[in-house]
C-alpha cells in the first residue's frame, strides 16, 4: 500500500516545510490576534528604511509620516492591519510590561494632553524608532533618556 503513494512523500514533506516555515497568525486564549515572531526582524527592517524621512502631521507615506503614521505604514508593509491613532494602537494592542518589550513592539509616550499621544516602534538595547514632531525627522531615540522616561506610558504588542 506505502509503496503505491511513494511518489506523494516529497510532495507531502515539501508542503509541510513550506507551512513550517511561514509566520502564521494565531489567537491565544484571551483572543488576542497575534503574528508569529519571523515578522519582528521585518518590522525592524522596514521601520530603519524610513530614518530620515520628514515628519508631516497627518502623515502615512515615506513622503512624511507622524508617529502613529509611522507605525501603521510598517505593519501594514509587513502585513499587519494596526488602528491609525497611537491611543487607538495602544487600546487594541495587548499591554505587555517593560522588561517582556521586544524588537518590533510598540512604546508609548504621553507627550501633550491627556493619554497616550505619540508611539514608536522598540528595535532593541532600549532604542525605538519614531516620526518626533514637525521640523524633525524619522530617527532612533533612547526610552531611558530623561524626557522620554518620564513620558513613557507603555507598550503594546501584535506579535508573538
Amino acid at each position: 500500500m506505502l509503496r503505491k503513494y511513494r511518489h506523494l512523500i516529497p510532495v507531502l514533506l515539501l508542503g509541510i516545510l513550506y507551512l513550517s516555515s511561514c509566520s502564521p497568525r494565531y489567537t491565544d486564549s484571551d483572543g488576542w490576534m497575534f503574528f508569529g515572531t519571523g515578522k519582528r526582524k521585518g518590522i525592524v527592517q522596514t521601520a530603519r528604511g524610513q530614518l530620515g524621512v520628514r515628519y508631516k502631521y497627518g502623515g502615512i507615506t515615506p513622503r512624511g509620516f507622524d508617529c502613529s503614521g509611522l507605525t501603521s505604514y510598517v505593519y501594514k508593509r509587513n502585513g499587519i492591519q494596526i488602528p491609525r491613532s497611537a491611543r487607538a494602537q495602544y487600546s487594541k494592542g495587548k499591554k505587555i510590561n517593560r522588561k517582556q518589550i521586544k524588537p518590533g513592539d510598540l512604546v508609548f509616550f504621553q507627550t501633550s494632553g491627556r493619554g497616550i499621544s505619540h508611539v514608536g516602534i522598540y528595535t532593541s538595547n532600549g532604542r525605538f524608532i519614531h516620526a518626533p514632531r514637525t521640523g524633525k525627522k524619522v530617527s532612533y531615540e533612547s526610552i531611558n533618556n530623561t524626557y522620554w522616561r518620564r513620558r513613557y506610558r507603555g507598550a503594546a504588542t501584535y506579535l508573538r
